[in-house]
């Protein structure tokens, strides 16, 4: 098991400044983007790096849903400032930007595809030491704050894929429920898909004893690997969370509760799927993602065409769900019963319908979009999507079910209505 070190309470944040005095830090690098270098969170750590006289450059130029050129324009801005340490305040594109840039710019003649998963990239193990890393979350989604995963749309390939190592997970997360309180509406929604989803998936993944080979040498040992007994317990706890609180965070701003909870059920569900690992959901909405047309989701403030992450999660979940329930159906009917089915009447054999059926109504309930075809997808672009999820395989291998490319196609199909 591996995990950042986690800080979490009300106004945490004030600490950072204290916290890179005592790493000793000459010199950081700040990363966040455009939207959020105006917004609270980013004024409270400059705050703090003000009071502690810490010597900083910003860079705001961080991509909602990074690409490689905008991995590679972070990358060349920390190897030219020589930083000591990093800071990374933002939701998942800015951590995973930021971890990017502190991998390359310690291993400064690396190609960038030599620690890219495979088979797209060489996925070559990291072996050079990095600068510390403080990641600030300002989102409720990506648990990025406790793992060792940046993630990418790889434009030349129109798929996403990203670098996995333990040895990029930030040192520490300083989890601040105060942040959470300017996300906007449909923001707290689809990082909240994407916390329900890391939970179902490392909770129902491919048992980590029944993945094999064994690794020949520890340090080639996945950073997912499978569903596992810890995994389990994170995986679990984070989905009560979501079932008792994203709803209401989603509906009222002002319920500070109900936020805080979904910013520790991020952290709780990157604690679980960042040693399990995620599968079918994750591996599908890759291409979703990376074939996006035209689709501009409300209150996300950008300039190119995107589809949320948690969004293009969420939307093949029900078909997905359904279709791995068959082996491990208890999991599946536990899952369903925490997101308020009533199950005291289930037949085991119909665990994947009953999930399947408690996420959309679940999604219904939240107004999401009807279906793939809502975002801009028609059955003519099945074969780009399944094309797009076969190099996917770091997280396709973890499905408890294996699957075939007629498999996926009938998943796309079945995810282009919901209701």
């Amino acid at each position: 098991m591996a995990i950042s070190n986690i800080r979490y309470g009300e106004g945490v944040t004030k600490e950072i400044g204290m916290d890179l005095q005592n790493l000793g830090a000459r010199r950081v690098c700040l990363m966040t983007d455009k939207n959020l270098s105006k917004l609270p969170p980013v004024n409270a750590v400059l705050n703090s790096l003000a009071k502690y006289g810490i010597n900083f450059q910003m860079y705001d130029n961080v991509r909602v849903e990074p690409t490689d050129q905008s991995f590679l324009d972070a990358i060349q801005f920390a190897k030219k400032g020589e930083f000591d340490a990093y800071v990374a305040v933002g939701g998942g594109s800015v951590m995973d930007t930021c971890k990017a840039a502190n991998l390359y710019a310690a291993s400064p003649s690396s190609e960038f595809l030599d620690y890219v998963n495979a088979p797209i990239g060489k996925g070559k193990p990291v072996t050079v030491p990095l600068k510390p890393l403080i990641a600030v979350p300002t989102t409720s989604g990506t648990g990025s704050e406790t793992t060792g995963v940046a993630i990418f749309d790889f434009k030349e390939l129109k798929v996403k894929t990203g670098i996995a190592s333990r040895a990029i997970k930030p040192t520490l997360g300083i989890i601040d429920p105060l942040h959470t309180l300017s996300m906007p509406e449909r923001i707290v929604a689809n990082s909240g898909f994407d916390v329900l989803c890391h939970a179902l998936e490392s909770y129902t993944a491919l048992p980590y004893n029944k993945r094999s080979p064994c690794p020949s040498n520890p340090i080639e040992r996945p950073a997912y690997q499978g569903s596992n007994p810890v995994s389990d317990v994170w995986a679990l706890h984070a989905l009560r969370v979501v079932a008792k609180y994203l709803k209401r965070a989603i509906r009222n701003p002002e319920d500070r509760e109900a936020r805080a909870n979904m910013h520790l059920a991020s952290a709780f569900a990157g604690i679980g799927f960042g040693n399990a690992g995620v599968h079918l959901c994750h591996g599908m909405s890759y291409p979703i993602s990376g074939l996006v047309k035209t689709y501009k989701p409300k209150d996300y403030n950008v300039d190119h065409s995107l589809v949320p992450h948690g969004l293009s999660v969420v939307l093949t979940s029900p078909a997905v769900f359904a279709f791995t329930a068959q082996i491990h159906p208890e999991r599946h009917l536990e899952a369903a019963e925490i997101l308020g089915a009533d199950i005291r009447t289930a037949r085991i054999k119909d665990a994947g319908l009953i999930l399947a059926d408690t996420l959309r109504k679940f999604l219904f309930d939240l107004n999401v979009d009807d279906g793939l075809a809502a975002i801009g997808y028609s059955k003519a672009d099945i074969p780009a999507l399944v094309k797009g999820t076969l190099p996917q395989e770091r997280v396709t291998k973890l499905s408890p079910r294996s699957q075939t490319e007629e498999d996926l196609s009938a998943l796309f199909e079945a995810s282009m209505k919901l209701y």
